[in-house]
């Protein structure tokens, strides 16, 4: 069982999307939990390497101790999984869904299918320590 405090820390983070047209594109970088105040920040800081050229690229999310994960300004997303599987998000009019696995913790992936009519992609995050 994974809780927040497995998380907290600096994470590698190597990250390949897949669009649905066939083209691709990678995120090499961090993410780094933090405590703050009953949960955690999660900073996600590299580039995001295009055909057209390397951009600097950053998120923040919000981890509860439920492991509940809420965007920057606080709305909710989704809730991870203590042991591993399947969360969803629904943003209309495009449906999220994600598998978290945990089995060779530290070294964990999620793994994101994206469906609708905006958007349409896998991506595939890998996290190890360090």
């Amino acid at each position: 069982m994974r809780g927040l405090e497995a998380f907290l820390g600096e994470w590698r983070l190597d990250r390949d999307i897949r669009h649905g047209d066939g083209s691709r594109a990678r995120f090499e970088g961090r993410a780094v939990w933090r405590r703050d105040g009953a949960g955690a920040v999660c900073e996600e800081a590299g580039e995001l390497i295009l055909p057209q050229g390397r951009f600097r690229a950053e998120r923040r999310y919000l981890w509860g101790e439920d492991l509940v994960v809420r965007f920057e300004d606080g709305r909710y997303f989704h809730q991870v999984p203590p042991e591993g599987g399947h969360a969803a998000h629904w943003c209309d009019p495009d449906q999220y869904d994600v598998w978290y696995e945990f089995a060779l913790w530290p070294v964990w992936t999620a793994r994101w299918r994206v469906g609708g009519p905006r958007k349409e992609y896998e991506m595939l995050s890998r996290y190890a320590r360090g």
